[in-house]
């Protein structure tokens, strides 16, 4: 009994101190590492903010078709776009998607337009449009422009300076929102014929009434049309939108301009005045001798206070 009373006694002190050791807290001397002593791999690094004038602008973020899955072309097209299959060859564009307010859903790469004998008018480069605007300018190159060269080569080609592209007006950043970041503005520099020539519609020499037949055309069809004389950024192309406007107000801003008369009509007209560059010599301006030459006027006195 003895010696069964010792092993009872030993075996709960056993016990006992195995349950303490498992109550225990964690060692005392194993003191927390500072943050500051961790390693750097561990540490968590800090977002990267860009002060706002180095930040890029917005405008680079756009001007590219959303490439998600969800945003794809829809499988059938629309009704314009059922109807612009019959004049023009396109392909359909997912939703453009851009900051603020760039962007168009329903839009299309037009890639050639087709005339009345089933010839192609080439767009170069492709224009990225939304389909109501596509339309218009379909129609327009179709019923206008082509008709309106009638002693000349049929019409070939179409120069596309721009289309979609978000960006502000005239190229301005920060600036209201253009028709192109909406896809709703195109701009054309040329039209192309099939003996190869390019005629500029704001080059003076060419033929001053067909520029001013393709002028009223696009102005009746057009919430906008520009060129030069306008503001400055339109001297070399025509651009075309259809921005709508309240009471359908319509802007059409294009000097249909012409070359200036030869030198010689200049010196033989008694009102002309010599151009800018152009030397008075041969233009029978009177010559005046050196002494004749008034002096300037004597500079007033002045009295400081």
């Amino acid at each position: 009994m003895k010696y069964a009373a010792v092993t009872a006694g030993l075996l709960c002190a056993m016990l006992m101190a195995m349950a303490q050791t498992a109550a225990m807290p964690p060692d005392k001397a194993a003191k927390p590492v500072h943050s500051a002593a961790q390693p750097r791999a561990t540490r968590r690094p800090l977002p990267i903010v860009l002060p706002q004038e180095f930040a890029p602008p917005q405008e680079a973020y756009a001007s590219f078709p959303e490439t998600d899955a969800a945003a794809a072309a829809p499988a059938e097209p629309s009704a314009c776009q059922l109807g612009l299959a019959k004049v023009a060859e396109f392909q359909p564009l997912p939703v453009l998607v851009g900051p603020g307010d760039c962007g168009a859903d329903d839009a299309v790469q037009m890639d050639a337009i087709t005339l009345a004998d089933r010839s192609k008018v080439t767009v170069t480069p492709p224009a990225i449009l939304r389909c109501p605007t596509a339309q218009e300018v379909a129609d327009w190159v179709r019923d206008d422009v082509a008709p309106s060269l009638k002693d000349m080569p049929p019409l070939r080609g179409l120069d596309n300076l721009a289309s979609y592209d978000c960006r502000g007006r005239n190229n301005v950043h920060a600036a209201k929102v253009s028709e192109h970041g909406r896809a709703d503005a195109l701009d054309v520099r040329d039209f192309k014929l099939a003996d190869g020539r390019a005629l500029v519609l704001t080059d003076v020499n060419v033929p001053k009434d067909w520029r001013e037949t393709v002028r009223a055309s696009a102005c009746a069809r057009f919430s906008t049309v520009l060129g030069p004389g306008s503001d400055g950024y339109h001297e070399e192309h025509i651009h075309v939108d259809l921005e709508p406007r309240r009471n359908n107000y319509k802007i059409c801003e294009w000097d249909v301009r012409e070359p200036p008369p030869p030198v010689e009509a200049q010196a033989k007209s008694p009102d002309a005045t010599p151009a800018e560059g152009v030397p008075l010599q041969g233009l029978d301006a009177p010559s005046i001798a050196p002494e004749d030459v008034p002096l300037p006027r004597p500079r007033p006195l002045v009295v400081r206070f």
